[in-house]
């Protein structure tokens, strides 16, 4: 499989979605498309609100069960902007959930939210500006 704009080719088999052979999934593409759209709507909202973030960071682990079925996504997100307190950050995390592109296009599917204000370094996540 290629991406039209060139920036991933590799392979994408049975065995890369089913068992651990290497090669992407569409889980995997469905989450990164998902991940990348909310943090995107999220940085226009927090900076429209005067918020400017100075990192984003959000991760969307996609389900898939028997039949087979996309039965739930977690989107986590965790999110450092001066000056922004949680409610008012919690209200827009929410509302980018909500709008973002992606999500509306996976509507039908299950998506829960975990916003953190304050994130924490973990030892493989890439922080980078939104």
């Amino acid at each position: 499989m290629a991406l039209g704009s060139g920036s991933y080719e590799g392979p994408y088999t049975f065995a890369s979605r089913f068992a651990d052979a290497p090669g992407t999934n569409p889980e995997e593409l469905i989450g990164a498309a998902h991940a990348g759209c909310y943090s995107m709507f999220l940085s226009l909202l927090l900076t429209n609100a005067g918020y400017v973030p100075t990192q984003i960071h959000t991760t969307a682990r996609v389900h898939i069960e028997a039949g087979p079925t996309i039965t739930l996504i977690e989107l986590d997100t965790e999110v450092a902007a001066p000056n922004l307190d949680d409610a008012t950050f919690q209200s827009m995390a929410a509302e980018a959930k909500a709008k973002c592109p992606v999500s509306k296009a996976l509507a039908a599917v299950d998506t829960q939210l975990n916003a953190a204000g304050e994130p924490t370094r973990r030892g493989c996540g890439f922080w980078g500006q939104p």
